[in-house]
């Protein structure tokens, strides 16, 4: 009879340590999904070193955008001379493409200092021609994001709207078509998925993270 008990108490442990084992390797595979390679990624540009493209996180409010280059048109409008629709291709192949190193701070706490390559948003908007009250540029993205920064920001800064990092084309899981560099502002102005650009004069207007109790003001120190 003791033996039996001891038999049982042995495979009652064996169960449990194996049980533990089956839940620690599934923790490990929802707690660190694969990570995409990118071989032909830049990690050294005149004499600075460069984050990974991994180091910069998705933080997407309804996951990784998909969207269709053949249909895709970014739309500026609002308070300007005349609404823009481009296409990718025109986006991209008809302005002066920019480079700049740029950290990006997130809120959660981490940092990445990658190298952006993309257009001024100021080009976009001269050539839309922006009225004389304009103020505030809002952005918008295909899941519904928003954010707001000043004109003034915008265009003192050469704020750019960048579609590579670190040499690499954005793919959606890092914000195809086009993300906001927005230097010296927190994460959460930096919104991916760009769809259109409006121009407004609405001082007021709080974006989607904002609107939840974050400052519109997003400085980083």
């Amino acid at each position: 009879m003791e033996s039996i008990k001891k038999n049982k108490a042995i495979m009652f442990a064996a169960i449990i340590v194996i049980a533990i084992l089956l839940v620690a390797i599934v923790a490990l595979y929802v707690q660190t999904p694969p990570k995409t390679l990118y071989p032909t990624e830049i990690r050294n540009y005149q004499g600075q070193n460069l984050s990974s493209i991994n180091s910069v996180y998705e933080n997407a409010i309804k996951g990784t955008q998909y969207i269709n280059q053949t249909s895709y048109e970014l739309t500026i409008t609002g308070l300007v001379n005349k609404t823009i629709q481009s296409s990718y291709d025109k986006v991209v192949n008809n302005h002066q493409a920019y480079q700049k190193v740029v950290t990006i701070n997130c809120v959660e706490g981490w940092n990445a200092k990658i190298l952006w390559e993309g257009i001024l948003v100021n080009d976009l908007l001269q050539e839309a021609g922006v009225s004389q009250n304009a103020s505030v540029i809002i952005f918008h993205a295909s899941d519904g994001y928003t954010t707001a920064l000043p004109l003034d920001y915008i265009i003192n800064n050469n704020i750019i709207l960048a579609y590579k990092m670190n040499g690499v084309t954005l793919t959606p899981q890092i914000g195809w078509p086009f993300m906001l560099v927005a230097e010296s502002q927190y994460g959460y102005k930096w919104i991916k998925w760009i769809t259109q650009i409006e121009v407004s004069n609405n001082t007021n207007y709080l974006g989607y993270w904002e609107s939840r109790g974050y400052p519109n003001n997003a400085n980083v120190p």
